[in-house]
């Protein structure tokens, strides 16, 4: 009855105008963001976190939340009907998508890419509505040593699960760690690593770092590379699937949805990993794996349940617990922390409307994405017409406007340009953003529990070792970081990472 009562009150918040239309906003941008190749919802979110400053809390979380589960659903109509995924989670959609599309049948790939996403991406919501409370009731016996040792965790997963060198993706992470620090020492609040500019006294911005690293080294590495944009099926015709489209997807789409939610609960999981999996999976126990690569309906609805049920989940490690398990939801916690409002175990207690309010309005989302997807798909396709030499500059220009909007600040844009200039070397030389940016975040807060547990022990680091949920967590890490060493563990990984590339 408690749940259907907190229920109640998150109708009540998300079904407000004013947040109902935050949340057609964020879905129908998302899918447009998700239709654009070369952008992504990091970029859409950073240049469009401004824009939220000025609304509620519950509003500006509902419109970037919308964003982010919206370019899953978009993402696939790039997939589908050209052949370049709108976004990295639709990569895999490629592969049996755009064949449908040559072999005529682009109505039943993108109806079951849409209503799969709605299927999966509902079920994640009732799964964050279940685990939720019970983690957020665990998580409040929580202490600082705790706390720190899951975002070790965290960060290792994540630096595990790059691709390419780990060596690599561990000076990602500790080059994040050390951006983390610049700025006023939260307790002593001496300068540190300012280097005696008054720009640097409040640290360097996450969204300048994020709009450079995604957004203009997305816009770099694109203009030297050649994209062919081959259109099938400009007037599409029966969208809605058959049948025997139905028997076909129905045990994919299920698997999909619990795999994808298992692993974006995960610290690098997220939606990429998951359909890349799901589609592994699915070729693996499927009766004609032959087929796969050639138009199979399940190739298509199992990484499209799985990429969005990931995207639904991965809001539990962070309101619960208050810890980001990817980039997205990194920025997610940007934004919280922005209006003021600190996630973690107690937002339920402390904060019910925003919490059931976000709930709620992913219910509605989902509804908004599965009507506006269907019929809009003609629109789409005009929008995929758009030339590149046109969209690019006017990319930039709206990163440009959205950095110096924050805080009228030409550093800012300064910073953004060089991380963007950053971001496409790294790319060039094989070392991925995301590790940087997650560290960059987590990194005042696990400096922050780190100083705190060494308080409450007399500095003694012994207070990690004796609690067992920190023990646990930092054993893991340190298996998992020792891969780089280990020849059998190494291997096991390089497996991984090819699997999902």
């Amino acid at each position: 009855m408690d749940l259907l009562q907190s229920l109640g009150l998150g109708f009540g918040v998300a079904l407000q105008p004013t947040n109902l239309l935050y949340c057609f906003m964020g879905v129908f941008i998302g899918t447009l963001i998700g239709v654009l190749p070369g952008i992504g919802p990091v970029a859409a979110m950073s240049l469009l976190l401004p824009v939220t400053f000025t609304a509620t809390p519950e509003a500006g979380i509902i419109m970037l939340a919308g964003i982010y589960y919206g370019s899953m659903y978009g993402g696939s109509t790039t997939a589908i009907l050209v052949n370049i995924p709108g976004e990295a989670a639709s990569v895999v959609t490629c592969l049996d998508g755009h064949q449908m599309a040559r072999q005529g049948r682009a109505g039943p790939a993108l109806g079951i890419a849409a209503m799969g996403s709605f299927i999966a991406g509902t079920l994640a919501i009732v799964g964050l509505m279940l685990v939720a409370p019970t983690l957020a009731r665990f998580a409040v016996k929580f202490g600082p040593a705790e706390y720190f040792s899951l975002m070790v965790l965290g960060l290792s997963i994540l630096t595990y699960l790059s691709h390419g060198s780990l060596l690599k993706a561990l000076i990602m992470a500790c080059f994040g760690l050390v951006l983390g620090l610049v700025g006023l020492d939260s307790i002593s609040a001496v300068p540190r690593l300012t280097f005696d500019r008054m720009e640097l006294v409040d640290g360097v911005g996450l969204v300048p770092i994020v709009m450079g690293l995604f957004g203009i080294a997305e816009i770099l590495v694109n203009l030297e590379q050649k994209l062919t944009r081959e259109m099938f099926a400009e007037r599409i015709k029966g969208l809605l699937p058959s049948r025997q489209d139905w028997a076909d997807s129905a045990g994919a789409l299920g698997r999909g949805s619990v795999l994808g939610f298992i692993l974006g609960i995960l610290p690098g999981g997220g939606a990429v990993i998951s359909s890349f999996l799901s589609y592994a999976l699915e070729k693996r126990i499927s009766r004609t794996p032959e087929q796969f690569g050639k138009g199979a309906i399940a190739g298509v609805a199992g990484p499209e349940a799985a990429n969005n049920a990931a995207a639904g989940s991965g809001f539990i490690p962070l309101l619960t617990l208050g810890i980001p398990p990817n980039v997205v939801m990194a920025l997610l916690l940007g934004a919280f922390i922005v209006h003021n409002v600190q996630p973690g175990p107690l937002l339920m207690t402390q904060n019910p409307g925003l919490f059931w309010g976000i709930v709620a309005s992913m219910y509605i989302g989902n509804l908004m994405l599965l009507v506006l997807n269907l019929p809009l798909i003609g629109l789409w396709v005009q929008v995929l017409k758009v030339p590149y030499r046109i969209l690019f500059p006017l990319i930039l220009l709206f990163c440009i406007i959205g950095v110096y909007s924050i805080a009228s600040a030409i550093f800012d844009i300064y910073v953004m340009i060089a991380f963007g200039v950053l971001g496409y070397l790294m790319r060039k030389l094989g070392y991925e953003p995301a590790p940087l940016v997650l560290a960059f975040v987590l990194g005042p807060l696990m400096e922050n529990n780190l100083r705190k547990a060494l308080i409450l022990s007399d500095g003694s680091f012994v207070i990690f070792l004796e609690r067992p949920i920190s023990l646990a967590c930092l054993a893991i890490a340190l298996v998992l970081l020792a891969s780089a060493v280990l020849p059998a563990l190494r291997a096991r990984r390089e497996k991984i990472a090819l699997e999902t590339s």
